[in-house]
């Protein structure tokens, strides 16, 4: 059948929407238009960009789209690095995949009591402090949280360095010139240690806990009965640490849905149930994840439109979460929308969609909900602090946005 029904972007106008719009790009084309998908031309390829429920569940079918191809080698030399989980399909993919999840079950009490320990040893030193900057705080205690339970421990004084490196992949993610630049040097340098520490497992020269993700990527053997070369098994233990890192950025927000809105600070005092509906309203309300990409796997029609081999497919990850016809008065931050709220797999997408063991959704989604938790139960129920004037605006053209100040906060006292 013909495309002649679906709306066409021009390619000059898709390309000034794409770096004007950010994560409200593929909404607000859908909204003028009228349409859960559109087309547009961006570098000489034609993109096809769908949102809704209908649009994310017809993403997440196997038959009809795969990963090979998918994503641009920048964000390859960045995010996630080259040849990565992110970029297979088939058995390959899920082989792989039932690693990341074994290694992922029933790990969130073990995570939440180390972040929540991180937590607390920072505050003698807030205490003597005049302006703590949290997304900073953040990153770094992730960083520590991250590595300690993935099987490495790192000084103290390095810290730092490995939080600012992993955040700088993640910054990468849509920026142009130095962002990009930079989140590329540390993916690099990143590598390069993990790759030392890996192979000095192998070695016998470091001793690794078994059931760690360091010592089990380490020995993890593909199908084929191969060893990961120890730069893949570095990346895909990058791809373990870094998005617990990146976590970070969702903390900053929640700080900041705290503030604007104290009236939720005495429900989270009093009901533990609340506390989960509060984080997932951060996780659907504030900018994370924007659009995810896949190729055709085999030409299908949907909607009238006729989707050819190869074509590249962008889904509106952020739109979905801020969809009108599954959210009552989206723009609205109100967790209380989560109470009994059923999830179908596809209407609430924050970190990918479909059945986690079988698609590219995150497999560690729960260890997220549990360190926003347990650093949520921190700030609420461990300590006191004042914030100060500062500007916390974020812009939705900005991938990945953040708080400008990262959320400044003052008079730190135990309660």
């Amino acid at each position: 059948m013909p495309n002649s029904n679906v709306p066409v972007v021009s390619a000059s106008e898709g390309i000034k929407d794409l770096f004007t719009s950010g994560y409200n790009f593929i909404s607000s084309n859908t909204e003028q238009h009228g349409s859960d998908i559109f087309e547009f031309v961006f570098m000489g390829q034609k993109v096809v960009c769908i949102s809704g429920e209908a649009g994310a569940k017809l993403f997440y079918d196997p038959e009809k789209f795969q990963r090979t191809g998918a994503i641009p080698m920048r964000v390859q030399n960045t995010l996630f690095g080259v040849d990565a989980i992110h970029t297979m399909d088939g058995e390959s993919h899920y082989h792989r995949k039932q690693l990341f999840l074994s290694l992922t079950k029933d790990q969130e009490k073990k995570v939440s009591q180390i972040i929540t320990k991180n937590w607390e040893s920072q505050v003698s030193r807030w205490l003597k402090s005049n302006n703590i900057v949290l997304f900073d705080e953040a990153k770094d205690v992730l960083c520590s949280t991250a590595f300690n339970w993935a099987g490495i421990i790192i000084p103290d004084n390095e810290v730092k360095k490995r939080a600012d490196e992993l955040i700088a992949m993640v910054d990468a993610l849509g920026g142009l010139g130095p962002r990009y630049y930079v989140g590329k040097a540390s993916r690099l340098k990143t590598e390069k240690w993990i790759i030392k520490v890996i192979e000095n497992v192998r070695r016998g020269r470091l001793k690794a806990k078994e059931g760690t993700p360091l010592y089990e990527l380490s020995f993890y053997k593909e199908l084929d009965g191969k060893e990961l070369s120890s730069q893949m098994a570095a990346v895909e233990l990058l791809n373990i640490i870094r998005p617990m890192v990146a976590v970070s950025i969702l903390i900053t927000f929640a700080a900041l849905a705290l503030y604007e809105n104290p009236e939720h600070k005495k429900k989270l005092l009093l009901d533990s149930n609340f506390k989960n509906m509060f984080v997932q309203e951060v996780r659907r309300h504030y900018p994370f994840v924007p659009v995810l990409g896949a190729r055709v796997r085999k030409g299908f029609n949907w909607k009238g439109y006729e989707f050819k081999e190869k074509m590249l497919v962008v889904l509106d990850v952020y739109g979905i979460n801020h969809d009108r016809r599954i959210w009552d008065n989206p723009h609205k931050f109100y967790p209380e929308r989560f109470n009994n709220f059923e999830n179908s797999l596809y209407n609430f997408i924050p970190q990918g969609g479909g059945n986690p063991s079988i698609t590219h959704r995150c497999p560690a989604e729960k260890i997220t909900l549990e360190i926003m938790k347990a650093t949520l139960d921190f700030l609420v129920n461990k300590i006191s602090y004042d914030v100060p004037k500062q500007d916390l605006s974020y812009s939705l053209k900005r991938v990945p946005s953040l708080p400008k100040s990262g959320f400044i906060f003052t008079n730190v006292t135990w309660k």
